[in-house]
């Protein structure tokens, strides 16, 4: 996994080989090759029931409160390259660090008309993984962490980057797993995703080979929102994803159920998925619309207005705190996590 952080500072011989002897006798099991994988046994559902358990909406909305923060005090947004981008980079950078993950940017260019500069300028994707499970295997979760530069981007996509980085600190750097689970978040999703098609590319084919799976999540809290379900719909590979799509997409559907709510599977339209569904990686996305509007079915399935946009803050500077449908957030985040663990500590192979 590429990662452009600092180099940490060199330990001490004795000391290095004295937290690798604690590491063992914690119960650091490995694999076949000898990479560590898992801290303790691995249950296949207990990980799900706890995360579950733990994730909650108000620790995802205290996040939303500190983009928007950020956002009111450098120009009202956080568009990729800029102030506020930075500072939003620098909050999830603690807020995984403080979880115990290490963290790593890596940096890609944009040209001078995305950068509104003189030459070229670069941006950064957000990169963690789990030290456990295996790192043959990856589970990817995703979100952009960038707003346009009309409004703070609360729900588009602050929800998102709050809902990852709220499972990310129940899951902790390293839970009992078989595959290891990556965040990334990623910047320009609304300049073409410029953030995750540099990171694809920055992959070897034996990097991108080892990734199970990606899940992208974009707007999971819109004011009058739906639960929609991408991956594994659609007559091509761009609208449905590469083999092993619908697997994630149907995953992802069974734990919102379990949440009360019934998902509508839709394809996908172009978001950070797309370079790992060019990439041939399965993928999936959880979105809860935009500016369309809800139809009269809808609004009966999932309550909300019918004829009303999902989402009519969507790209404007009412994208707020008060923007969050905090009860569609919940169910998303939930499910979310589900999703994750289920994956985290599944053995089969996605085709």
């Amino acid at each position: 996994m590429p990662l452009a952080a600092p180099a940490p500072a060199r330990a001490h011989p004795r000391l290095a080989l004295l937290a690798i002897a604690l590491v063992l006798l914690a119960g650091c099991t490995s694999t076949g090759s000898g990479t560590p994988s898992t801290i303790g046994q691995v249950v296949d559902g207990q990980l799900a029931q706890r995360l579950k358990s733990d994730v909650s909406e108000s620790g995802a909305f205290t996040h939303l409160q500190a983009l928007q923060k950020i956002a009111d005090e450098h120009g009202g947004h956080r568009a990729a390259p800029g102030p506020g981008y930075q500072a939003s980079v620098d909050h999830v950078i603690a807020a995984l660090r403080a979880a115990g993950y290490d963290v790593g940017t890596a940096a890609y260019g944009l040209s001078q008309r995305e950068g509104g500069g003189d030459g070229q300028m670069t941006s950064q994707n957000i990169i963690a993984q789990t030290r456990t499970g295996d790192p043959g295997h990856v589970v990817m979760i995703g979100a952009h962490l960038d707003s346009v530069k009309k409004g703070p981007g609360i729900v588009d996509d602050g929800s998102g980057v709050a809902a990852l980085l709220n499972i990310a600190g129940h899951l902790g750097a390293s839970p009992p797993v078989r595959n290891a689970v990556r965040f990334a978040f990623f910047g320009s999703e609304e300049n073409g995703s410029q953030g995750s098609r540099s990171y694809i590319e920055s992959l070897s084919a034996e990097d991108r080979g080892k990734i199970m799976l990606y899940l992208n999540v974009d707007m999971v809290a819109s004011p009058n929102g739906g639960y929609f379900v991408q991956g594994g719909t659609g007559s091509n590979k761009s609208a449905a994803g590469p083999p092993g799509s619908a697997t994630v997409a149907h995953v992802l559907a069974d734990q919102l159920a379990k949440t009360g709510v019934t998902a509508q599977m839709i394809e996908f339209v172009g978001d950070d998925e797309s370079p790992f569904v060019a990439a041939n990686i399965p993928a999936a996305g959880a979105e809860n619309g935009d500016r369309r509007k809800k139809s009269e079915e809808q609004a009966q399935i999932w309550g909300g207005q019918a004829g009303q946009e999902f989402d009519p803050c969507y790209h404007t500077a009412c994208d707020r705190l008060d923007n969050v449908n905090r009860i569609v957030l919940d169910h998303y985040l939930h499910a979310l996590a589900g999703t994750v663990a289920y994956f985290a500590t599944s053995g089969e192979k996605l085709s």
